[in-house]
């Protein structure tokens, strides 16, 4: 895995690693993913020199399958309980990494600044996801509740929890119900 992670600033890293999580599942999970699209999404995530083959994406893709259970966790505990289990099978001692390119220091949980792909996603998502929990004391995210979606999203901010991945899926069940209530 060689690459360079630029987002290290303090108070924003979990956020945006589950961001990135997300991001990768729905790209991972979608119909037969080519390295270019996983490439494209950890591209716009910060990572520099992606080198990604097929056996990497198919790596993935069963990483990303792991990381959607806690997603469709339907309560805290087993959020909790799904995170705990990704994080004692991936998980190896904290270390402080800057890869070595002055793109400043951040935590890993994977092995090494160059091992597989799919432990960096489990490790570095399940972390993130993990803080988001903790702070929160709620589930870090779900599953769009659209019909035909399904789709994962975060909890990023305040505010109640959010039910759909995105304000087109959320306005698109508005107008379904609003158009079965009036026939």
């Amino acid at each position: 895995m060689a690459s360079t992670q630029r987002d290290f600033l303090p108070g924003r890293s979990a956020r945006a690693a589950a961001q990135r999580a997300v991001d990768l599942v729905v790209v991972l999970l979608g119909s037969e993913p080519s390295v270019s699209d996983v490439q494209v999404v950890l591209e716009a995530h910060g990572e520099t020199s992606v080198e990604l083959g097929p056996s990497d994406v198919a790596s993935l893709r069963e990483a990303a399958l792991e990381l959607r259970e806690v997603f469709a966790a339907r309560d805290v505990a087993e959020a909790a309980g799904t995170l705990n289990r990704l994080l004692a099978q991936y998980a190896r001692p904290p270390r402080l990494t800057d890869h070595d390119a002055g793109f400043g220091w951040h935590l890993h949980i994977d092995d090494a600044d160059d091992g597989p792909w799919a432990v960096w996603l489990v490790t570095s998502s399940a972390l993130a996801l993990a803080v988001l929990l903790a702070d929160r004391q709620a589930p870090p995210g779900g599953l769009c509740a659209a019909s035909g979606c399904g789709k994962p999203f975060a909890h990023l901010g305040g505010g109640s929890p959010r039910r759909y991945c995105s304000t087109r899926c959320a306005t698109r069940e508005r107008v379904a119900a609003h158009r079965q209530q009036r026939s």
